[in-house]
């Protein structure tokens, strides 16, 4: 792990913790979309949202 402060890693814990919420939330919203364009901007985002999360954690690892 980096030399992360205190703050600095409960931070990170919680921008990953909420990237993994929006994740699984726009999921949901991609499955139950009708539009096939609606449900590609939430699989879209949810992708997005799922490649944040995996930055992220790479600072928890080095």
């Amino acid at each position: 792990m980096a030399n992360l402060s205190k703050v600095e890693l409960q931070n990170l814990r919680h921008f990953i913790s909420s990237s993994d919420t929006c994740y699984a939330k726009l999921n949901q919203y991609a499955n139950a979309a009708v539009d096939p364009q609606i449900k590609q901007l939430f699989t879209k985002a949810a992708q997005d949202n799922l490649n944040t999360k995996q930055t992220l954690m790479t600072f928890l690892e080095n």
